[in-house]
């Protein structure tokens, strides 16, 4: 067990050096190596889905070491993630034909596979953040993969929401070490039963909330979300939305389900910020031309709708059966939506490089494996009877109409449903926009493109899509297996009677979330959304969060505020003095800090390092490096692979030589060449202190 959990984590990380280092040689061959590795690591979480339970820790590491857990919860999302890298790496192969920078994506692919991995398997909430944070830095290459301006500032503003997040979600982790001893996810609960501060608790659980809901999508720490996915490439997207979010989600439900177990206050709380959630992605979804942006701000929603359920959870108390089923299986069905609705926007981008709906409408005509992948997704992620979305909304609507009535769960009961119809709505138009309406220039060329993706692909996005209504046909032992299986890690209560999904009582809510998607499509969509036959972009622009509030606050409001903090205390005539000795007295030891730094440096230039005024030509060497070639270049001719000219050994040994002696030279001529060397010892020191000592 110990070295399969190990595998899981670190294996990934190891070939992706071994593909990149073979990407140099042939692209074909380090093509295949990923997509076996994705394979490999899908046939390991299968074999750990069917062992016992177990553990394993790394010493030495990070000072407290790394702590890997295995359980049902675990066993299910690491079979998810799994096969979501092995379908994503086997559509990336027609994907990146014609992309560049192939080599940087299969690398930091591979490096964040590992990373995830590590992130569900943690046992302890300082590993996980560990892996978080290794996760963070190498998806956000995938945001940047194109290096145009909008992907270099969508990867910004994804790398700033990373930071910001992960440093809060680190003071939280400080917070629940320093007033439980520990951060064990196994321990948390009992130590929190007996800790008096309870409000240094909520303390660290809103630093933890902010840092993993900033991952996860969570309003108002969405905006990095509708931006990502457009510019990332399509099997990336499929990632950041369907296993990505939902490290976010680990982490909530890891203080949910532990620290603030059966606490209606934090419950909610996290219904509160679900429900605006889910209402506000939706909201974003339907207005949306975009195709892949309206399938990321469709992940918002769904990541509301999850986020409803935790807060359920909370509320319920030891009844939270029904709330608990509900949030793992849609966490589940929403990686598989995701997975299989972005490898489809995935195929159309390959075809046409194109994404605005007027742009795409009509590809799909005439495409009976894209059309069939689509709707699964469509009809799942909409909620539709007999197939696995429909399941989990269901348990997540019984378990707020479980909860009993009143003013506040009656709204959210009816915003849980609009959303719903939301859903349906946004869906619809992605459907008949690429299936049913007709490209008004380019309709035969588009009908005509038969060999649309390769066999691979094919595979991927058909063995993808069947997943959904076979989960959704055969849910009475399907679904309730995983969910039986999944919420040991969500301490999840007894459920006392067994779920008719196809009663009328849930069918009803399923209905009524169609009748309002149908009238939002026609009445909304169709009349208020369209121009001319056009999708039209009504949402303002003004209404960006990023834009409205968060880089004034970061880039002008705060630098402001501390402006004239300091000026007031500048102009005071008590304090004015006070503050300005202390400054001169600051600035006097920076620059004596700095002079002793020119110091060291002008010590080792006349003496280490000292240039030479004539240099040195090291004509034994090359002689030496001529020869040699020459003998190459005799054995060569022999072989029948003669090479003459510039192409010569010996020419290519003795110019090989005279770069190294000519790079040595400026090297150690160079004044920065001391603080390069003192930069690596600093570097050395602190590897030793964080990881062997």
């Amino acid at each position: 067990m110990n070295v399969l959990l190990l595998s899981l984590v670190f294996g990934p990380m190891i070939l992706a050096l071994v593909c990149w280092l073979m990407g140099k040689r042939s692209k074909s061959l380090r093509n295949g190596l990923a997509c076996l590795t994705g394979v490999a690591v899908f046939l390991m979480a299968v074999i750990a889905a069917v062992m016992p339970a177990g553990s394993a820790h790394v010493s030495q590491v990070c000072a407290l070491g790394l702590s890997l857990e295995l359980d049902g919860f675990r066993k299910v999302y690491i079979l998810v993630i799994a096969l979501m890298w092995m379908m994503t790496l086997l559509l990336s192969k027609d994907y990146f034909v014609h992309y560049h920078n192939r080599n940087r994506y299969y690398f930091f692919n591979l490096m964040t596979l590992g990373a995830t991995m590590g992130v569900f398997l943690a046992a302890d909430l300082f590993t996980a953040f560990l892996f978080f944070e290794v996760m963070s830095f190498t998806s956000y290459t995938w945001v940047i993969q194109e290096e145009t301006p909008g992907a270099i500032r969508a990867a910004n503003t994804y790398l700033a929401v990373a930071v910001i997040g992960g440093l809060a979600a680190l003071m939280g982790i400080f917070l629940v070490q320093h007033h439980l001893g520990t951060t064990a996810i196994a321990e948390l609960y009992e130590r929190a039963q007996v800790c008096e501060n309870k409000g240094a608790l909520y303390a660290a659980g809103g630093c933890i909330l902010f840092g993993f809901g900033a991952k996860a999508g969570m309003f108002p720490l969405h905006i990095w979300l509708p931006k990502a996915h457009p510019v990332a490439p399509a099997p990336a997207s499929a990632l950041l939305s369907g296993v990505l979010t939902k490290s976010g989600v680990w982490g909530i439900l890891a203080i949910s389900c532990n620290i603030f177990r059966h606490d209606p206050i934090w419950g909610g709380v996290i219904l509160a910020l679900g429900t605006v959630t889910m209402v506000l992605g939706a909201v974003l979804a339907l207005f949306s031309i975009d195709l892949k942006r309206t399938l990321a701000c469709s992940s918002m929603s769904q990541i509301g709708f999850v986020l409803v359920g935790v807060g359920m959870m909370g509320l319920l108390g030891e009844e939270n059966a029904l709330a608990a089923r509900g949030t793992l299986l849609h966490m589940v069905n929403h990686s598989l939506f995701k997975l299989v609705l972005f490898m489809c926007a995935g195929v159309v981008f390959m075809n046409l490089h194109k994404l605005d709906l007027n742009d795409i409408r009509g590809f799909g005509r005439k495409k009976p494996i894209l059309n069939f992948a689509f709707l699964m997704g469509a009809m799942g992620i909409g909620g539709v009877p007999l197939l696995n979305g429909y399941v989990s909304k269901t348990l997540l609507h019984e378990s707020i109409v479980e909860f009993g009535g009143g003013p506040v769960m009656t709204l959210v009961e009816w915003l849980f449903l609009i959303s719903g119809g939301m859903t349906v709505a946004y869906m619809t138009k992605l459907y008949v926009a690429l299936f049913v309406e007709k490209h008004p220039e380019k309709q035969r060329e588009y009908v005509e493109k038969r060999h649309y993706m390769g066999p691979l692909s094919v595979f991927a996005l058909l063995g993808s899509a069947i997943i959904l209504p076979a989960l959704g046909l055969t849910a009475n032992w399907s679904m309730n297996a995983i969910a039986d299986l999944g919420t040991d890690f969500l301490h999840a209560g007894y459920l006392h009677h067994e779920v008719e999904y196809l009663s009328w009582t849930n069918l009803k809510g399923a209905l009524i979330s169609i009748a309002i998607g149908a009238v939002l499509y026609f009445f909304v969509v169709r009349k208020l959304l369209m121009k001319d036959g056009r999708y039209v972009d009504r949402w303002p622009a003004k209404l960006d969060l990023e834009e409205l509030v968060y880089r004034p606050l970061i880039l002008k409001w705060l630098p402001g505020f501390f402006g004239w903090v300091a000026d007031l205390f500048g102009n005071n005539r008590i304090t004015g003095p006070l503050c300005r000795g202390v400054l001169r007295l600051t600035g006097i030891l920076s620059r004596l800090f700095a002079d002793s730094l020119d110091g060291v440096v002008f010590l080792l230039m006349k003496t280490l390092f000292r240039e030479s005024t004539e240099r040195v030509d090291d004509k034994v060497t090359r002689t030496a490096s001529y020869r040699m070639g020459a003998k190459v270049d005799a054995a060569a001719e022999r072989l029948g692979r003669k090479r003459e000219g510039k192409q010569s050994y010996a020419s290519l040994f003795f110019r090989a030589c005279k770069t190294f002696s000519d790079t040595t030279y400026r090297i150690m001529g160079n004044l920065s060449f001391a603080l390069l060397m003192m930069c690596l010892a600093i570097c050395i020191v602190f590897f030793y202190m964080l990881v062997i000592h």
